[in-house]
């Protein structure tokens, strides 16, 4: 161990010279000092894993923010004896960054699922029943509980991603994806063959 300080203090440790299993234990009490360190440890590493898997700056932020949050929430589950606090967190930014990729598959599915329904072309250029069709998906977007509608009309007619729903109304993202699975269960439910608006 080398003679010199690697860094120069005149106050007492922090919680960021703390070790791993003191940090550890820290959590596992519920001292947020402890989280806070973590957070502070180990969120350039969890944020870059997220950078380098989903490629979307917001989206690893979303997976940093959820990965601290797990580790808050599940930090009763940690187990030194099976590994590390950092493999640990780890291993939650990795499940993490798999449901990220998972909901975005869900969105891009649903968004080629109603894009016949709800194309923005030149109405110009449709068929008649294209027209008809126009027509009817947004009566029946109408019909839809307000938040359900509004989600959608942002999704598809201003071509907003859900992380900039949220911030566009200030509901938290959790909730941007509720009403949007929601409302596309319901729409697609109300435009499928044999079923017609009442």
């Amino acid at each position: 161990m080398s003679p010199y300080p690697t860094t120069v203090s005149c106050s007492a440790p922090t919680e960021d010279s703390l070790t791993d299993e003191e940090l550890a234990r820290g959590l596992a009490s519920g001292d947020e000092a402890s989280l806070a360190a973590v957070y502070r440890r180990w969120r350039t590493l969890v944020h870059s894993l997220a950078w380098r898997s989903l490629g979307d700056a917001r989206e690893a932020e979303d997976v940093t923010q959820q990965v601290f949050i797990g580790v808050w929430s599940g930090r009763a589950g940690y187990r030194p004896e099976r590994g590390a606090l950092g493999g640990w967190i780890v291993g939650i930014t990795r499940r993490k960054i798999a449901d990220a990729l998972a909901a975005r598959t869900r969105r891009q599915e649903l968004v080629t699922s109603a894009g016949s329904w709800l194309a923005l072309r030149d109405p110009g250029h449709d068929r008649p029943e294209e027209a008809l069709e126009r027509v009817r998906v947004r009566g029946e977007l109408a019909r839809l509980p307000a938040p359900q509608q509004r989600v959608l009309r942002l999704t598809f007619y201003e071509d907003l991603t859900q992380t900039q729903i949220a911030e566009r109304t200030g509901w938290p993202l959790g909730t941007v994806k509720s009403h949007a699975r929601r409302g596309m269960r319901r729409l697609r439910g109300l435009l499928e063959p044999g079923q017609h608006a009442g």
